[in-house]
């Protein structure tokens, strides 16, 4: 068990708004803090990318900083930073860090990246994708002391890209042989408390949704990487067939002002108005604040969360989904992503093919009608749940910022190029022959004279 250290400070840098209403970056960043805190004096900053003006109350500081100065001052004051790859792009200051360094890489955004921008002409999405996002996370995995993602399947992601950038290395290997020094799994979490409804907030309530309706609900907001028109252009097939079905989606306004609202967005909210449906079976809500989820999940009938058939979903966490086994909400999904998986195993879940409007509609009336209620599922939840309670999932963060270290593959990072394929040009031997030298001494240098005398022996025989 980790001891109580107060004197340990650690600073949290989130990437996304924090207080009354937050998206998964900033509800990940508060729970890390309110946890962390427990053993630590923590310190949980906005930086300046971030458009917040106040800041909410809490057991911890929460730190505003209007310049990267402030920021970088706050740096030197802590013993260790966890943060995102996208703070350390928005603010490079960063980069010069002196401190062990957490990078939090829980959402593959490279695959992200693709969808956002798909709108896009290839050649400025190629500029975008290779000179601002590739390179940055090349940039991010070889700075990083220690790294956490969401789930083993994003792990083994990871891997290889830290393979290819050369953080896979003896001296990695040899600290730690699973590399779980390196890079461990810190999904998202759960609270220890029980989901209890506190007022009524859908049903009776909320503009067109009577009380004995049925009601989907889309938890989360609408990106690019979703797959929203399926769903909404099922709604007519339901609807003919149970006209007491409504559909809410819980956010489309994201807190972040810095953040442009997405064109899938406009796009749903289009297609449910062409269909007829809009505000009278399907509605759109601004954003859900993190401490009401529970009252529209206790409420809604059933969960829908659809994605499109691409790469992002074979590594994605759908961050929303835990609160559907929080809430103990049945949910429809497209198959593919980890936790619909995972859903599925408990029976507290329903998948489909990936734009199957009619199998979609199918599904929801069929689930809509069986008679299995969430009790039923409780006895099985209950030990599933206490496994992605945040005190639990974060354990790797805690005990790294009990200790933390540099990467013991540091210093030598620093002596070998990015890539380096193909024969060394005549100009750089000196420099191969120094970092032999550094590396391995007197034997490292003549091991790779006697490569290189070789390979030039066999470049001649073939010459």
């Amino acid at each position: 068990m980790t001891a109580i250290n107060k004197s340990r400070r650690v600073l949290l840098i989130c990437n996304d708004t924090i207080g009354h209403n937050m998206a998964g970056p900033g509800i990940r960043y508060w729970e890390f803090a309110r946890v962390l805190s427990n053993y630590f004096t923590v310190t949980l900053a906005i930086p300046p990318s971030v458009a917040q003006k106040t800041v909410p109350t809490a057991a911890f500081t929460v730190k505003l900083c209007q310049t990267d100065t402030e920021l970088y001052a706050l740096t030197e004051e802590s013993d260790v930073v966890v943060t995102v790859g996208a703070v350390l792009s928005a603010h490079p200051i960063l980069l010069k860090l002196k401190k062990p360094l957490l990078l939090d890489i829980y959402i593959p955004s490279l695959m992200e990246t693709l969808h956002v921008y798909s709108l896009a002409g290839l050649a400025h999405k190629s500029l975008f994708y290779n000179e601002r996002e590739r390179n940055a996370h090349n940039t991010q995995l070889r700075i990083a002391d220690f790294m956490i993602c969401a789930s083993e399947k994003q792990r083994d992601y990871w891997l290889g890209m830290l393979t290819a950038l050369g953080r896979v290395n003896p001296h990695s290997h040899q600290d730690d042989k699973t590399l779980r020094g390196l890079i461990d799994v810190v999904p998202f979490g759960l609270p220890k408390e029980k989901a209890v409804h506190s007022r009524p907030v859908l049903k009776g309530v909320y503009k067109n949704i009577q009380k004995d309706d049925d009601v989907l609900i889309w938890t989360g907001g609408i990106w690019e990487w979703l797959d929203a028109p399926t769903l909404i252009k099922a709604m007519p097939l339901v609807v003919q067939k149970q006209p007491q079905v409504k559909l809410f989606f819980m956010g489309i306004k994201r807190p972040n002002r810095s953040e442009t609202k997405m064109f899938a967005v406009d796009e749903a909210i289009a297609l449910s108005q062409t269909l007829g449906l809009y505000d009278t079976h399907i509605f759109f809500n601004e954003w859900v604040p993190y401490e009401e989820r529970q009252n529209y999940l206790l409420e809604a009938n059933l969960g829908v969360s659809l994605h499109l058939n691409h790469v992002e979903n074979r590594f994605s966490f759908r961050t929303r989904f835990l609160d559907h086994l929080w809430t103990g909400l049945p949910l429809l999904a497209t198959e593919g992503d980890v936790m619909s998986a995972e859903l599925v195993r408990l029976n507290l879940g329903r998948t489909v093919k990936p734009g199957d409007v009619s199998g979609v509609a199918e599904a929801i009336l069929e689930m809509l009608t069986d008679k299995t209620t969430r009790q039923d599922y409780l006895a099985q939840l209950e030990n599933v749940v206490a496994q992605y309670q945040w005190e639990t999932v974060t354990q790797p963060l805690v005990e790294f910022c009990a200790k933390p270290h540099f990467a013991p593959d540091k210093a030598y990072l620093q002596t070998i190029p990015v890539f380096e394929v193909g024969a060394t040009p005549y100009w750089k031997l000196p420099q191969k022959a120094w970092r032999a030298l550094k590396n391995n001494g007197l034997p490292g240098l003549w091991w790779q004279i006697k490569r290189y005398l070789a390979w030039k022996q066999h470049k001649w025989d073939v010459d």
